[in-house]
């Protein structure tokens, strides 16, 4: 699989150029278009899988797009404005925020990983995504995608993590001083990276992006 990443980094879109009868995993509804000659199937993975992926933030079901008879391409984009990274799984693999995940290349198992309470108070859901095999993985932020270099230790917002290295170990705690005094912040819960990698942020929060614009809005009546 050959992908361009276009319109980067606020409108960001990935063109996927499949080789004949190559496939293309993706998350359901990220497809924009594709040509008449790739065939999708659609599949949850088992009803545990599915569940487990429900329970990440994604949804039940993943998509297939196959090339047949030719060259084939598809098009695939994020819900919210924002830029799209290509991670190459193989020598390195990743761990995702659930809702980051876009697509992958057949060679690699994007698997959901029980993350517990940690996974849940990161942001994450109480799973998180985790790569294995080798290939590459289609990533989507909300605003612009930064890459941390984490040697010793990096403290990153819950709301602002897209993916890290999987060698990298984390736990979650407090902002401030006390639970009140993070309260208070704003800032809430924070990801403590330990070891040495790389961490991927998104520059925009899409919980308190939707708070404001919540606020904004005329009551329902």
């Amino acid at each position: 699989m050959q992908v361009n990443l276009l319109y980067r980094p606020s409108q960001a879109l990935a063109q996927c150029w499949l080789a004949p009868g190559e496939s293309v995993l993706a998350e359901s509804g990220a497809m924009v278009g594709m040509s008449t000659n790739v065939a999708m199937q659609t599949q949850s993975g088992g009803i545990m899988s599915g569940l487990k992926r429900m329970f990440g933030g994604e949804s039940f079901f993943r998509n297939t797009f196959t090339s047949q008879g030719g060259n084939g391409e598809v098009l695939f984009a994020t819900p919210l404005c924002g830029d799209m990274l290509v991670l190459d799984a193989g020598h390195r693999q990743y761990c995702l925020q659930s809702s980051a995940y876009v697509a992958s290349s057949q060679g690699v198992d994007v698997r959901t990983r029980a993350g517990g309470m940690k996974g849940f108070f990161s942001g994450a859901g109480l799973f998180i995504l985790e790569t294995q095999g080798q290939g590459q993985v289609v990533i989507g932020a909300f605003g612009a995608l930064e890459e941390v270099r984490v040697d010793g230790s990096f403290v990153i917002d819950t709301g602002h993590l897209a993916a890290w290295d999987s060698s990298l170990q984390y736990r979650v705690g407090k902002s401030g001083a006390g639970w009140i005094a993070s309260w208070l912040s704003g800032e809430g819960l924070v990801c403590t990276f330990e070891g040495q990698g790389s961490v991927w942020l998104q520059s925009r929060n899409a919980s308190e992006y939707g708070a404001v614009i919540g606020a904004m809005l005329p009551p329902r009546k």
